[in-house]
């Protein structure tokens, strides 16, 4: 026992410490203790509702852009972040993070390039301080037009 505290109630608070095999130890604490919680709804679902080509001239036709617009519902997202992965969605080939504003609807476009054609799996993730949500899909890209 280290020792015996009161609090402003006049209950008694023990401490205790006991050695553990595994080399560590272990703080037992025995008494009434407060605590302040906060609920918050936190963002519940984010959709991709569409996916559209940005036709390039020639001279920027080296990288295809697509913008994704996506959807999401309870508390406003602070930043997005978009993974992009080979077409099983177990390599990643690139990962993408930006703060965003949102003002009142979270409705939002995110611009991506992709150097070359392919079909990718695509993660988007909208976070604030408190959570996270994701949404994937299947792209293929060929050169400029995308499905």
């Amino acid at each position: 026992t280290t020792g015996a505290s009161s609090n402003s109630d006049s209950s008694t608070a023990v401490e205790f410490m006991e050695d553990n095999p595994n080399g560590g130890c272990h703080i037992y604490r025995n008494g009434y203790y407060r605590a302040g919680i906060s609920v918050v709804e936190g963002i519940l679902e984010v959709n991709i509702i569409q996916m559209t080509s940005i036709q390039m001239t020639e001279s920027q036709a080296e990288n295809s852009l697509v913008d994704f617009v996506v959807t999401c519902q309870g508390s406003l997202p602070t930043d997005v972040c978009t993974v992009v992965s080979d077409p099983t969605c177990q390599v990643s080939k690139s990962v993408v993070c930006d703060p965003i504003i949102v003002t009142d609807e979270c409705l939002l476009t995110i611009r991506r390039a992709f150097e070359e054609p392919g079909t990718y799996c695509i993660n988007i993730t909208l976070g604030d301080d408190t959570s996270q949500a994701l949404a994937s899909t299947l792209i293929s890209v060929n050169g400029g037009e995308s499905t």
